[in-house]
């Protein structure tokens, strides 16, 4: 897990796929497959947790849980 500044300061959390083991952490952390977590870094282009999760969100209906 590793975070980085923005220029107001504040600290946010990124989301790394390219390790198994960080992949495993964010799918059983956000409570989705890792490929639905591929998905939403691709659909959103970020690798922003706030902005995956805020995608996940919006489509928990439509994806499926591990």
């Amino acid at each position: 897990m590793k975070t980085f500044n923005q220029t107001t300061g504040i600290k946010e959390e990124i989301i790394l796929l390219s390790e198994e083991t960080d992949r495993n952490y964010w799918a059983n952390r956000l409570g989705v497959s890792c490929e639905v977590l591929k998905s939403a870094v691709r659909a959103t282009r970020s690798i922003t947790l706030n902005q995956i999760t805020a995608y996940l969100n919006q489509h928990k209906n439509t994806v499926s849980v591990s």
